[in-house]
């Protein structure tokens, strides 16, 4: 099978089924080899996710979700199986929002969206996974078992808790088939689950317009049921734009019980495993393509945002939290917790623990890390320090006390070298300053 691309470019809109926004997607051509990406464009720098399992979120309650360096991308399954069901492999998916929209719960409106922007071959062979032994997935009542075959095939059982509306089907799944058998499938929920989603902050954009609802032997719908077994058939629609998570058109045979969302990433992990054992001889993670992203609306930072930008890590971490940044006046304020657990406390000094004043210096530099790179937009940009000036100890810094590190950029050459003042304060009075300057480069 070759690549596969679209001829023009298009776009729809509509509500996120969970978080409820209106988005616009623009989904444009994209050159061989480039792969599928979703390009944030509300987000400062318009990060690119690419939609493979080692992007996976944690959360996948209800929906799929990617992320990368604290960009997501939520409920992609519906686009990812459109894409996958018709064999489309380069495309540039530009949205505006954190989520993809509902519309009506199924993968029909993005099938027709592809179709009218006509999908065109390229010159390559797309990347092709052939399993060769058995793999198993299984979590209580729930199972994935990938078998080996000749070509894609899913035999799938759906069903509740109480083995209500239990519904199965087999099919192979080629472009045919998707189309006609899959594409329209849409998704569903049980009416006693709709509070707990509710009470989880999840389905705040949903509606019988873009689900079917099940109140006991009831079905509730806009219109109704597409296929008297629609409920399976959307579960084959989950499982396959959940395993296009690969990056690769897959030969096995499916065999899937009760299937998640969480359960069909876990295959997709193994299968990854089973894909990259083939290729190189032992499992490796692929690189993901990620990129430091900072909304312009975000002004604090916990620390797993700061280790997002900073490569340090203990014992040379030397800022905790981000509390304020301020773009216009390009300042930021953070704080360091001194705590008598500091590896340098043994000899810095013994009985008489006193914080090194170039660590006090450090931690000026890494908070005008931070600042210099939300202001370049440069994927895996590391800030290296590279001098300083003025630099004054006023008074010692001891366990128990909180650094609160201020730093003010000055100048910005280029997105490469950056200069910046920081002053250090305990207490709301001054025990370090310094001149900085440091080189901006790849890691």
């Amino acid at each position: 099978m070759r690549q596969s691309t679209i001829l023009n470019s298009v776009s729809i809109s509509g509500k996120g089924l969970h978080t409820g926004a209106d988005i616009v997607l623009t989904l444009k051509p994209a050159p061989v080899d480039s792969g599928i990406l979703f390009k944030r464009i509300d987000l400062y720098g318009q990060p690119t996710i690419k939609p493979i399992i080692t992007n996976i979120s944690e959360d996948l309650t209800r929906a799929t979700a990617i992320a990368s360096s604290g960009a997501k991308v939520l409920t992609p399954e519906h686009l990812l199986a459109a894409l996958y069901g018709i064999g489309i492999t380069n495309v540039l998916i530009e949205m505006n929002g954190p989520e993809m929209p509902i519309l009506d719960g199924s993968s029909k409106p993005f099938s027709n969206l592809l179709q009218e922007a006509q999908w065109v071959e390229q010159e390559k062979d797309a990347a092709e996974f052939v399993l060769e032994s058995p793999v198993t997935i299984t979590e209580g009542n729930r199972s994935l078992i990938a078998l080996p075959s000749d070509s894609f095939k899913i035999t799938c059982t759906s069903a509740d808790d109480y083995g209500r509306h239990t519904q199965h089907l087999s099919m192979s799944i080629n472009r045919e088939n998707f189309l006609t058998q899959i594409a329209a499938a849409r998704t569903f929920v049980f009416y006693e689950e709709i509070e707990p989603l509710l009470q989880m902050g999840k389905i705040k954009g949903g509606s019988i317009d873009s689900a079917i609802v099940i109140k006991g032997e009831q079905i509730l719908s806009k219109e109704p049921l597409r296929f008297k077994d629609e409920l399976v058939r959307h579960k084959i629609l989950d499982l396959i734009g959940d395993l296009s998570l690969l990056g690769a058109n897959i030969k096995a045979h499916i065999i899937a019980v009760r299937p998640s969302h969480a359960l069909n990433a876990k295959l997709c992990a193994a299968l990854y495993e089973e894909m990259e054992k083939k290729t190189s001889g032992a499992p490796k993670k692929p690189q993901s393509q990620s990129t430091v992203v900072v909304s312009p609306m975000e002004t604090e930072m916990d620390i797993r945002r700061v280790m997002d930008f900073l490569p340090h890590r203990y014992p040379f971490l030397m800022v905790d939290r981000v509390v304020k940044m301020d773009d216009e006046k390009s300042e930021l304020t953070a704080i360091k917790n001194v705590t008598i657990n500091e590896p340098f406390f043994q000899g810095h000094f013994p009985g008489l623990p006193v914080m090194p004043g170039v660590l006090q210096v450090e931690a000026m530099a890494q908070a005008a890390g931070i600042m210099m790179l939300r202001k370049i937009d440069r994927q895996g940009a590391v800030a290296y320090f590279m001098s300083c000036n003025e630099v004054k100890f006023r008074q010692a810094v001891v366990p128990g006390d909180q650094l609160v590190i201020k730093v003010k950029l000055l100048k910005n050459r280029g997105g490469s070298i950056g200069t910046a003042t920081g002053v250090c304060e305990v207490g709301g009075k001054v025990v370090s300053s310094a001149e900085l300057m440091f080189m901006v480069s790849k890691a």
